[in-house]
């Protein structure tokens, strides 16, 4: 028998927990079925459920049906407490999305659409309400795929009295490749990938009826049977926490659902565990720990009743007993660490304790309620002596404000909401960290990249191992992820910005691992001081119905309060207005839209993100933060002189920091486009052929050009002083009296022993390829072509004259590319990192092999060519290694002639 978890999402009012009675009542699981607006629903037990006819909290039911046995859980659907039903998502196997035939997609709807597809969870929709709803079928399904996704399908027809027609298994099988291919092979749907492609979210089966007449409920038990799958669980334990609660009797709970193996009384759990001071930074100076509890009972609870169990298997939902700090999002065993929560509070309250109340007393009952609900974020102001928790809004309010009176017996008050901002930047920067106290050190270097709006914070690596160890490098990708970085202008969380390690320094005696956390911070906050920083303001996504005399004066309140806004849709004397508004400024519209509009007006709203602040100079103002003050984020560096520590300003740091700055910001932006540079070699290779002067094989009459992107890309050029040029006929002559070195050595090497050197020859291939002839021919239609010719002619001439021959073609423009070496018959060729041209890797090279070996250089770049003449390399233009190419070519076909 198959184990599935099975979830229940709706916006407010939508008939989700009326859905959630009749599929109770319809397996006789209950025997009647509860109401809620009769306060009699087997789910809502809670006194403030009944008494707001709203779910609170998330409740579990158990049912069977068919071959399938059923853990479902009920989520609340109010804006407030989407939290709760978001911690819920980690855990299903399958959702189904409650929605009104009456309202159709509303903003909340929305938000649960995202939320699903964000954690993966395959979804079917139960359009509920139709007995009463004025829309028909065909009309909400077009409203459902212009809103949500083309894939709802109506699956209905799968179990009418009338058949599903070619035309609907047509539209259904091009969800899926796989489905399309079997549909045209034999002109009907294959169950079996059917059922794989709901899995994988190609496909959403839609579903009407009435909950609470229970239509279309057996419809859905069999949707349900016939068309999901169990996951295929791991042998090895594997469990997630998805929420804390406490029973009547004080007992703390610990609710899981089974991912891998089995669970045992008795058993004996390690998980690791976040703690912090309590401060308004708390989170910021999060400390792991592992904790070793045992497991002392185990529940399997359905509604408020449960029965006890000695073991539970892979896909069980259970509570335990037994761990006492146990977390909402923790893992056991051989499972996944847990993810952030998308839905975070957008408000901050001060919690007012009654005068009989010590306001460390009511901390830490406010720290008892973060178990349950982690969103609440509790901090403790010290100076102040204030307890601050983060909320939804007004109704999660009022419900915490009763919890604290029906658990320890107070009243307490809150302040006035603020808006919880948030901080980004524009463009990107580098930022610097040096941390150089006596006997420790650390260097580190962070790229900070600006993100689109709504992704978050991503992290990443992208420094070479030769300049960094990569165990180090690990260590500041971790510190970069382990803490909420703070703004400069506000002191507000950082998001939709990505930081990348791309350059720092160790060590070998002196460098521990809390030294690089001290030097990420550091850097973070100097590259952010440097940024154009950005103030962002939550927005909500309003919807307001109200009476058509009512709607130009609420067009200009939201115009007024920076709103915006859609077309109004007009249908009778009711007008719709739906758009988006700050957060700070809708908090209190409800008051004001009651009195426009008689007591008409219905305002539905729903948190759609982060947007850049109305007014961010008078809230900064106001605020009145200062980042030079923050000791906990500091912008300064720490160096070492005359055997002591001294700070200095975040301003001076790039002065005094030992790696060379914009190690990698720099290069990305003074490199030429790979545009450029064909294109350059292109004309240059033109010229060539068509007799132009040329000095040294150069620039000739493409000089001034190539000077052009020259300084555009790179900087004013550093003229050489007069009679500086002689250098160049100098080079002719060092190659001269080179040659006249190793033929002496070469005839004196028995007598005197002198070593021959090995020789290497490096071609800059772009370069070569442009400036051949047949290869340009070739690259006009394939450059894949004319690089695959190069390698052969390369492997040919190398077979003749014995010296290692390295190939090097651009690959700086892939993006995460790293360098690669590939033996291509016997010659060796190079694809260079990212951020590295061609130039750079022969220059790095040659340098490198310069000593040691005896290196030539072919390249027709003039400037490259006199680079590596100072290193002490020999080079031959584009156009001599072609005639040395056919010179050996020549001599080998004469010394392989046949005899006449």
């Amino acid at each position: 028998m198959k184990r599935l978890t099975i979830g229940i999402l709706a916006h407010v009012d939508a008939g989700k927990t009326t859905l959630s009675e009749a599929l109770l009542y319809e397996t006789g699981a209950i025997r009647s079925m509860g109401r809620v607006d009769h306060g009699d629903a087997h789910l809502d037990t809670d006194a403030m459920e009944k008494a707001r006819g709203i779910t609170i909290f998330s409740k579990m039911a158990r049912f069977a049906y068919g071959d399938a046995e059923y853990v479902l859980l009920d989520t609340p659907g109010h804006a407030d407490f989407t939290a709760e039903m978001e911690r819920t998502l980690s855990v299903l196997d399958y959702a189904i999305l409650v929605i009104s035939g009456i309202d159709g997609v509303q903003g909340h709807t929305r938000t649960l659409w995202k939320l699903l597809q964000n954690y993966n969870v395959p979804c079917i929709l139960f359009i509920n309400k139709m007995d009463v709803s004025h829309r028909g079928k065909e009309e909400l399904l077009s409203h459902l795929q212009e809103k949500l996704a083309d894939a709802c399908m109506d699956f209905g027809a799968f179990y009418g009295n009338a058949p599903m027609s070619d035309r609907d298994k047509e539209h259904i099988a091009l969800c899926s490749e796989p489905l399309l291919d079997a549909f045209l092979n034999t002109g009907d749907l294959d169950q079996k990938l059917l059922v794989e492609a709901i899995a994988k979210r190609q496909i959403f089966p839609v579903l009407f009826g009435s909950a609470l007449k229970v239509q279309g409920v057996k419809e859905l038990l069999r949707l349900m049977q016939d068309y999901m799958r169990q996951p295929s669980w791991g042998q090895d334990f594997a469990a997630r926490c998805f929420k804390i609660g406490r029973d009547e009797k004080g007992n703390r709970l610990t609710y899981l659902k089974i991912l891998g193996g089995a669970m045992h009384i008795k058993d004996n759990l390690a998980y690791a565990i976040h703690f912090a001071g309590a401060d308004s930074d708390a989170e910021e100076e999060a400390v792991e720990e592992t904790c070793l509890e045992k497991v002392n009972q185990i529940r399997l609870y359905s509604g408020e009743c449960y029965e006890c169990v000695d073991r539970v298997e892979a896909g069980e939902v259970c509570v335990i007993l037994g761990l006492s700090r146990s977390y909402a999002g923790m893992t056991l065993g051989d499972c996944a660490r847990e993810e952030h929560a998308i839905i975070e509070p957008v408000l901050s309250y001060e919690v007012i304790p009654p005068e009989a109340c010590a306001p460390h007393v009511l901390l830490s009952y406010m720290r008892q309620l973060e178990e349950e609900d982690p969103t609440l974020r509790v901090t403790w102001q010290e100076r102040a002596r204030q307890v601050h928790v983060h909320l939804m809004g007004p109704v999660q309010t009022e419900v915490l404000q009763q919890q604290l009176k029906k658990r320890y017996g107070i009243l307490v008050t809150f302040g006035a909401g603020k808006v919880r901002y948030k901080e980004t930047i524009r463009g990107a920067v580098e930022g610097v960290g040096h941390f150089e106290p006596l006997r420790h050190y650390a260097e580190a270097h962070i790229l900070i990249e600006e993100l689109p709006q709504g992704s978050g914070m991503e992290y990443a690596m992208d420094c070479p191992p030769d300049v960094l160890d990569l165990n180090w490098q690990r260590l500041i990708y971790t510190h970069l992820a382990e803490r909420t970085h703070r703004g400069v202008l506000t002191g507000s969380p950082l998001t939709d910005v990505r930081l990348t390690v791309v350059s720092g320094k160790a060590h070998k005696k002196h460098t521990e691992g809390g030294d690089f956390r001290q030097a990420t911070y550091r850097a973070v906050r100097q590259g952010l001081r440097k940024a154009q920083s950005v103030l962002l303001e939550p927005y909500y996504r309003v919807r307001i119905e109200m009476p058509q005399q009512a709607l130009g004066r609420v067009m200009t309140d939201m115009s007024r309060m920076y709103g915006k806004f859609d077309a109004p849709i007009l249908e009778n004397e009711t007008a719709v207005l739906q758009g988006i508004a700050p957060v700070a400024l809708m908090r209190d519209y409800g008051a004001v839209l009651a009195q426009v509009t008689g007591g008409l007006g219905q305002m539905t709203l729903a948190l759609e993100g982060y947007f850049p602040c109305h007014n961010q100079d008078e809230v900064v103002a106001e605020i009145a933060y200062d980042p030079d003050k923050d000791l906990r984020n500091t912008c300064d560096s720490v160096f070492c002189g005359h055997g002591a520590g001294y700070l200095v300003p975040w301003y001076e740091v790039e002065d005094k920091m030992h790696m060379p700055m914009a190690s990698y910001l720099y290069e990305k932006k003074q490199e030429a486009s790979m545009d450029q540079v064909i294109a350059a070699a292109k004309a240059r290779a033109e010229a060539m052929r068509q007799g132009q002067p040329q000095g040294y094989d150069g620039y000739g009459g493409l000089e001034s050009d190539l000077e052009e992107i020259f300084v555009r890309e790179f900087g004013e050029i550093k003229r050489r002083l007069p009679g500086a040029e002689k250098r160049v006929i100098d080079a002719d002559k060092k190659d001269r009296m080179q040659e006249a070195r190793e033929a002496y050595q070469k005839a004196h090497a028995r007598d005197k022993k002198v070593a021959i050197r090995k020789k290497y020859l490096l071609v800059d291939g772009y370069n070569v390829i442009f400036a051949w002839k047949e290869l340009d021919e070739i690259a006009k239609t394939s450059i894949d072509g004319a690089r695959g010719r190069l390698l052969d002619i390369m492997c040919n001439y190398q077979g003749h004259v014995g010296q290692e021959v390295i190939v090097v073609f651009d690959a700086y423009r892939v993006r995460g590319h790293v360098e690669e070496v590939v033996d291509y018959h016997n010659i060796h060729v190079v694809y260079t990192r990212e951020a590295e041209t061609a130039d750079a890797y022969i220059e790095r090279t040659t340098h490198d092999m310069a000593d040691k070996y005896e290196v030539t250089v072919a390249t027709s770049d003039r400037r490259e060519q006199m680079i590596v003449i100072g290193e002490g390399a020999r080079r031959f233009s584009a156009r001599d290694l072609e005639k040395e190419v056919e010179r050996v070519n020549r001599e080998a076909m004469e010394a392989f002639k046949p005899l006449e």
